[in-house]
This record gives C-alpha cells, structure tokens and sequence, in this order.
C-alpha cells in the first residue's frame, strides 16, 4: 500500500464488479475509504466485505434521485465526509437505425448520461464541504469518436465528456475537479470477456493489438482521485491502446 489516497472517501458507482470492482480494490489499497455503490447486492456487499472496514455497499440504481441522496449521505455518515465521485455505472448495447428502438435510447441515455448528472446534483455540496475534491466521469473511446451502429451508447458516452466540461468549469472556484476518462476496448464481462482472459484483437483495431486490463484503467482513475492531478480539470484522459489514434494499418 502507498497510501496515495490516505484520508479520501470515494463513491463508486457499478463497483460490484468489472471495472468498477477493480477501482474500488484500487482505492482501498491507496489508502481510501470507499462506497461500493451498485444494483448488484449480492456481489457488492461481497465487495465490500472483502475490502474489510474501509468499505461500505449500498443499492445505487443511478437513475434514482433518490437513491443518490442516500449513497452520498452514507459516505459522509460513515466516514465523515466524501472528496471523491467516480461515475462508473454504465450500459452498452447497440443496433441500427430503423431497428434500435427510442426505448433503448431512453434507457441508455438515463444510465450513462443522467445518471452521472444527477450523481453530481446530489454529491455538490459534500464534494464543495470537502475541499479539493475530484469527480471521475467513465466515458469511452466513443466519446472522442463514432461507432457505427452504437448511437446512444456514443452519444451518451460524448454526452458525458461535455458534463465533464461544463460541471469542471462551474465548480473549479469551489475546489472540485471534474475529468473524464476514456477507455477503449477492456477486458471485462461487460464485453463478453471472462474474468482473467484477454483475447487478442485484430492490429487494425489498436496498435498494442490487444484489449485493455480493468487495472489499466485504475491507475489513471487513482491518479485523477488524488491530489498528484491537482492541476487537472474539465480534461480528457484517453486509455485505450492507441485506438483513437488513428488507423495502425497503412
């Protein structure tokens, strides 16, 4: 442990499992005091129970006011006070136009937009009580570019990187920072990649020719928590092998 996050209390929203579940044992192990927040209650309390004292698990479905409220009063309650928001929730799925239906938009945008939004509408004024605190916004690769046949997941995940912009902007004075992350392709069920398997992909896709680790990802979400990034807001920070970069092959 190298206590990068000593003193820091996080919530984390889809930590159950995937990425979120690799943040949080992240967090835990630098030191910070985590919320494991999700719909899973099986899986999350199991988190929770195995990241020992400093962590706590609550049903958060993102799309609830109501359960934001609660998440965000259980940290303060529980640990004294909340510095850290990682929007991390998040669905994806896809189809075409003419076939993707306004129920699935609706339902994509209300997860991976809305959710973050009303995320930072309940925790404000604990992130601004906190002093130098810091958001995580979880976007994508397809928040920096299209994917054909994605269309609510890439204008939810663009969606998040402008949130991002303005929220950073109207709460720099307060001393909250606001960053989006924007992970290519990684390795986790949510993709259809069992746990511990990192099967290749083609060169044409990413130039490291490979999919991502959750803890890849980590790192740079422990970074943008901690006081290391205290120059850093209303930015993009793009983990994703080189994929929007451009074509690898000439």
């Amino acid at each position: 442990m190298t206590e990068r996050l000593s003193g820091r209390v996080a919530l984390i929203t889809g930590a159950a499992s995937g990425m979120g579940a690799c943040h949080a044992r992240a967090f835990v192990a630098e030191d910070a005091a985590v919320v494991v927040a999700d719909i899973a209650d099986e899986a999350g309390a199991g988190l929770a129970q195995e990241l020992g004292e400093r962590a706590v698990y609550t049903r958060l479905d993102v799309t609830r006011a109501d359960d934001w409220a609660a998440a965000v009063a259980l940290a303060v309650e529980t640990f004294g006070h909340l510095d850290v928001l990682v929007n991390n929730a998040g669905l994806l799925d896809g189809g075409p136009l003419g076939t993707y239906t306004e129920k699935q938009w609706d339902r994509m945008l209300s997860v991976n937009l809305t959710g973050p939004f009303l995320g930072l509408t309940a925790a404000r004024d604990a992130l601004v009580a906190a002093g130098e605190s810091s958001v995580v916004n979880i976007s994508s690769a397809a928040g920096i570019q299209g994917v054909a046949g994605m269309h609510a997941y890439t204008a939810s995940k663009f969606g998040v990187r402008g949130l991002t912009k303005s929220a950073a902007l109207e709460l720099s004075p307060h001393g909250v920072r606001v960053n989006s992350v924007h992970p290519g392709g990684i390795a986790t069920p949510m993709i259809g990649v069992p746990v511990g398997q990192v099967p290749p992909i083609d060169r044409s896709a990413n130039p490291r020719a490979r999919l991502g680790l959750p803890e890849e990802v980590s790192g740079l979400v422990v970074f943008l928590a901690s006081r290391e990034s205290s120059y850093c807001t209303g930015a993009e920070f793009v983990v994703d092998g080189g994929l929007t970069a451009g074509s690898a092959i000439g």
